[in-house]
């Protein structure tokens, strides 16, 4: 009787239980990189989901382990042993999002002087291979956007929508954000809100603006006798469609189609970029239609362009 008096007064702690203590102290550290990642950093809801899965499970993993009372707890080899345990199920690509994610949460930590010395700088990110963006041809683009049933409501929508992000190249994310005051139809360009809710304008063509003034003309009926709402996209109930909607019916179109590729809307934005840089235009232009923070993220497009050069050389020349 007296051990096990014993043992339950160690599993306290001032008073209160380990496990309590550690979902107090971690916890709360948790919670207020989150309030940072949304409301300092103003991260994607997607970005912000994903970061949050990850410093859960890591919190997950260390609450068996006694000697972690508080984030200066945890060490180098802390967190090798919890990466060591997601190789099982896990790809490469997958892990290095995880670790991305761990590493901006201790960087916060160290920055806001919660820990003295940021320990996942000892942990290197594994090294990724490059894979190149899968794009649409031009052929394919135009029979996707030939797709949809243009005698329906949501069929002129769709059209619409998949006009859009290849005229723009703008992300899903962004189109799904766009509300009915932001385009500027006479300048054929529209406002987006693209990560870090930073805004940038974008162009359109003309194809594009009359598939929207076709579904602009059939958007009362998605919210019939309700007030207009502020979105233009809108979803059988009047609400604001999600990018995972987007995403299901171009699933749907790229079958119609009879394509066995896998497709996104992020191809869309691939085969835009990549459509106009091999129309010559500037490597910069496209950075700045796309949004990118960095150039080098724009120019894993000029890899796509050598790639399609090396094809067809292959497939021309005499001596190849």
């Amino acid at each position: 009787m007296i051990l096990l008096c014993k043992q339950k007064t160690l599993k306290r702690i001032d008073g209160i239980s380990r496990d309590d203590y550690i979902d107090t102290v971690l916890e709360k550290e948790i919670k207020e990189f989150e309030k940072h990642l949304q409301y300092e950093l103003a991260v994607s809801p997607h970005t912000l989901r994903n970061y949050m899965s990850d410093i859960n499970k890591l919190h997950v993993f260390l609450k068996p382990t006694p000697k972690i009372k508080t984030w200066a707890d945890v060490t180098p080899l802390t967190l090798r042993s919890y990466l060591g345990t997601l190789y099982a199920h896990n790809t490469k690509s997958s892990i290095a999002r995880k670790l991305s994610a761990l590493k901006h949460f201790f960087q916060y930590l160290s920055k806001e002087k919660i820990i003295e010395k940021d320990v996942s700088e000892l942990i290197s990110m594994t090294k990724q291979e490059k894979k190149l963006p899968q794009i649409l041809e031009v052929d394919e683009i135009f029979h996707l956007l030939e797709t949809p049933d243009l005698s329906t409501h949501s069929g002129k929508r769709d059209r619409a929508i998949l006009e859009l992000l290849y005229a723009t190249g703008i992300r899903v994310s962004e189109l799904v954000g766009i509300h009915s005051p932001d385009f500027e139809w006479q300048e054929h360009h529209l406002k987006v809100r693209g990560k870090g809710r930073k805004e940038r304008i974008v162009p359109f063509g003309e194809k594009a603006k009359q598939a929207l003034k076709a579904y602009e003309e059939c958007r009362p009926f998605f919210y019939k006798k309700k007030e207009n709402p502020k979105a233009f996209f809108l979803n059988q109930h009047g609400g604001r469609l999600t990018a995972r909607s987007v995403a299901r019916f171009i699933d749907k179109y790229i079958l119609l189609c009879g394509s066995t590729k896998k497709i996104s809307p992020h191809t869309l934005r691939h085969s835009f970029a990549t459509h106009l840089l091999s129309a010559g235009a500037n490597l910069r232009d496209i950075q700045e239609l796309l949004g990118h923070q960095s150039l080098s993220t724009t120019q894993k497009y000029t890899q796509v362009s050598i790639a399609q050069l090396m094809e067809v050389y292959d497939k021309s020349h005499p001596k190849a």
